[in-house]
């Protein structure tokens, strides 16, 4: 399918197959109507001339490869029904700036947003636990990043090659004002430093 510019999906389609769209590099303009709930995974893996998409609010997933390698987009609107964004699923899409990812995402998988090298800023769901080996490795203009709770695990390898990063935020929340609570965030920061800290950078973590 590579000379494919544009597709628009039927409305009877409920379900985008495995590999569907993998390698269409010409594909610009996709239109996915509320029938669709699933789309498989490598559906749009590739699709390097894709800049924009958005997702209808009957999908609940973002599985692994979906759109790595889209390496010209620029624009995904996620949906509030989306819970889960696979391993994988924004890798090496190099021209990503920036994404919102929707307070309902509890699961991000192991490299989701490994090598989206231009990725500024990023804040975590307040749902979501983990965040997983690689899922940010690579994003070397990352600047900023917020996550919602002292109690998240962070992999090791989760932002390593992060070297402009600046600045991570830990939200306290509303009962987190005990002094137990805080001093809990404050060895969070200490053991944080060697998770987020490179070589390269000095980053602030508050």
């Amino acid at each position: 399918c590579s000379s494919l510019t544009k597709i628009e999906i039927p409305s009877s389609v409920e379900k985008i197959g495995k590999s569907a769209f993998n390698g269409c590099t010409s594909l610009v303009d996709v239109i996915i109507p509320s029938s669709v709930t699933y789309i498989s995974e490598y559906a749009f893996r590739k699709c390097s001339s894709l800049q924009k998409i958005a997702l209808p609010s009957s999908v609940n997933s973002i599985v692994q490869y979906t759109f790595s390698e889209c390496s010209s987009l620029t624009d995904i609107s996620i949906p509030l029904s989306v819970t889960f964004i696979g391993s994988f699923a924004f890798n090496k899409c190099s021209s990503l700036a920036q994404i919102d990812i929707p307070s309902s995402v509890f699961l991000i998988g192991k490299s989701a947003f490994c090598d989206c090298e231009k990725l500024l800023e990023i804040s975590i769901p307040p749902e979501v636990t983990k965040i997983d080996e690689n899922t940010f490795n690579g994003c070397i203009s990352l600047r900023e990043i917020v996550i919602p709770s002292f109690s998240i695990t962070v992999d090791d390898t989760a932002f390593l090659k992060c070297q402009s990063l600046e600045k991570v935020s830990i939200l306290a929340q509303p009962e987190n004002e005990s002094t137990g609570m805080m001093q809990g965030q404050s060895r969070l920061t200490g053991m944080m430093q060697g998770k987020f800290k490179s070589k390269n950078n000095k980053c602030d973590i508050q």
